[in-house]
């Protein structure tokens, strides 16, 4: 009924069952929309860092601070370098991590914390905060966060993407990790993602036509999963289970709690004629 992280899509979620259920048990034809006001103002700030691990470990003090940021987006060096080659708009190549970060609320409220999430940054290494001076500012920079999954193919033709959450405070052990798997297995890997909600999008690039490199790519991608879970995350935090992870879930969900899942796909669904084959590998297609 729930997970340790900010978010969690693998399985059912018992609670709000049909959210997030792969379109396996119904197909929703309306839905009621709360609307929040927009707020007075908006900040957004860049943060670099010479070393990823010092940006990482920003994220959990700016969470542990009591500010809460709309966003805090990462990206890591190899990243930053692909963005920059795509876009050329002067993102620093050498920086070893950088965060884009959004405050929002009244406008004395956001000058406050924009205040306070700069000291943050500089305390963890930060060499360079920058808060952008208008909105086309602040849309360029989103624009470069935008472009980072079309730019990723300057690095190789093919590409493994995977969306696993960590609580927040996990997020340095695996940000090392990560560095450690790429020094180990010569690996094309970039990461970046929702740092604010421990949500790491992790991509090799790849030539699949290279059977060799494919085979440690995925096997490098279970380890990936192995250690998520590890650390209490879970090995989706978006994109749900559909056919690719699929043979992944076990990983995380007990025999027990499969089992249950199943059994509610029958209740909705006992003719399995609902997106069959997803979620469940055995559920036939």
């Amino acid at each position: 009924t729930g997970v340790r992280t900010a978010k969690g899509v693998v399985g059912y979620d018992l609670t709000r069952l049909i959210v997030g259920s792969e379109g396996t048990l119904g197909v929703i034809t309306k839905i009621l929309l709360r609307l929040l006001p927009l707020p007075e103002a908006v900040h957004t700030m860049t943060a670099i860092f010479a070393r990823i691990q010092d940006a990482a470990r920003a994220v959990c003090d700016i969470m542990r601070s009591g500010i809460i940021p709309r966003c805090i987006e990462y990206m890591d060096q190899a990243a930053i370098g692909c963005v920059e080659d795509y876009l050329n708009i002067g993102l620093p190549r050498n920086a070893g991590g950088m965060l884009l970060i959004e405050v929002d609320g009244s406008l004395p409220e956001v000058e406050a914390a924009s205040e306070q999430l700069k000291a943050i940054c500089k305390k963890d290494g930060a060499y360079q905060t920058r808060g952008a001076r208008s909105r086309q500012e602040a849309k360029e920079l989103w624009k470069a966060r935008k472009a980072i999954s079309p730019a990723l193919f300057h690095l190789g033709q093919d590409k493994i993407n995977e969306d696993i959450v960590v609580p927040r405070s996990r997020i340095p052990e695996l940000i090392e990790w990560v560095d450690e798997v790429r020094r180990s297995t010569g690996l094309t890997m970039v990461t970046f993602g929702h740092a604010g909600d421990g949500n790491i999008h992790f991509n090799i690039m790849l030539d699949r036509r290279d059977a060799e490199t494919e085979k440690k790519a995925e096997a490098t991608v279970e380890k990936l999963f192995r250690k998520t879970i590890a650390l209490g995350g879970t090995i989706s935090g978006e994109h749900g289970v559909g056919i690719s992870k699929a043979p992944y879930i076990a990983m995380e969900l007990s025999p027990f709690e499969i089992a249950i899942m199943k059994q509610i796909k029958d209740v909705f669904d006992p003719n399995g004629i609902l997106n069959p084959g997803k979620i469940f590998p055995e559920v036939p297609v």
